[in-house]
């Protein structure tokens, strides 16, 4: 495996995989601290492409005032060692400085699709996506591009942005990872004491009921469900929600309240952002209505 820190070092490294057949070229983009949920992506890279490069960038355009870039959890070492034990080729490492090396003035805007949900709460936030992974891509140029659906609405918005600007890269979604009592994996989970973490369980567990309750026909309609979803979380006394909605997916557009959920066709999502401490996890559900059942 392979460190590099320079756009230069990586483009010419690339260029010989390609010209030794090493294709396709999958790609990991990352802001390291990586957990199991990181390595399930690597692993699906490596099953997919003939050379997987990772990248770990802790991206300063995607946080807003107050938020934790300077305190986000970081540890090289350790996801040197995770990149490659799963498999990765290429591990691309730039400095703030290598990928902005002047005062950004060009940005990449998704409209629509980043109004709401996070994108309400972190205004800018998915610019700041949008034009990190955009340079990423052009400095790459990879065939296939993993993301975990933990953040659903970011894997929305990057499809998007990939087919509006014709970009030659196929977006894989991968499964969400869980831990084994079904707190989804973040590496912001380090942030939580043992009490916030133990009551950040009501997110999965309030998702899951309100999918059974689907199944069994006792809810039925999105002010309901979005209402079932809110009590379930409100069981813990840290939850503090940023908030639960339920939305079509990808369009991520509202569903009318007194609209039964089985009604609607294609994908839906229960999507959900709460605090715990100073800690704000997301998580989600995809889920259709034909078959009332959990694609992720």
């Amino acid at each position: 495996m392979r460190v590099i820190r320079t756009i230069k070092e990586l483009r010419e490294a690339l260029e010989y995989m390609r010209a030794g057949g090493h294709t396709p070229i999958g790609f990991v983009p990352t802001m390291g601290y990586l957990h199991e949920g990181h390595a399930s992506l690597v692993r699906r890279a490596a099953e997919a492409s003939g050379t997987v490069v990772m990248s770990i960038f802790v991206n300063p355009l995607q946080f807003g005032p107050g938020e934790d870039y300077a305190t986000y959890p970081r540890d090289e070492r350790r996801d040197l060692e995770l990149a490659e034990r799963e498999g990765a080729d290429i591990v691309f490492i730039p400095s703030v400085e290598e990928m902005y090396p002047q005062a950004v003035k060009t940005t990449v805007s998704v409209s629509s699709l980043t109004e709401r949900l996070c994108g309400a709460s972190r205004p800018g936030h998915f610019d700041g996506v949008a034009t990190v992974v955009s340079k990423l891509f052009n400095i790459v140029q990879p065939d296939l591009a993993f993301f975990g659906l933990k953040d659903a609405q970011q894997v929305a918005v990057l499809r998007r942005m990939v087919s509006d600007l014709n970009m030659n890269v196929q977006i894989v979604a991968c499964p969400i990872m869980r831990e084994s009592d079904g707190l989804a994996l973040s590496s912001r989970n380090v942030y939580l004491s043992a009490e916030e973490r133990s009551q950040a369980l009501v997110l999965s567990r309030s998702l899951r009921a309100v999918r059974k309750a689907l199944e069994e026909g006792t809810v039925h309609t999105a002010e309901e469900a979005r209402a079932m979803l809110m009590s379930g979380i409100r069981e813990s006394q840290l939850a503090v929600i940023d908030y639960a909605e339920i939305l079509t997916y990808p369009d991520l557009e509202p569903i009318a309240g007194e609209q039964a959920l089985l009604s609607v066709p294609g994908e839906m999502i229960m999507a959900l952002a709460v605090k715990f401490g100073t800690t704000r996890l997301i998580d989600n559900n995809v889920f259709t209505a034909k078959e009332v059942r959990v694609l992720v």
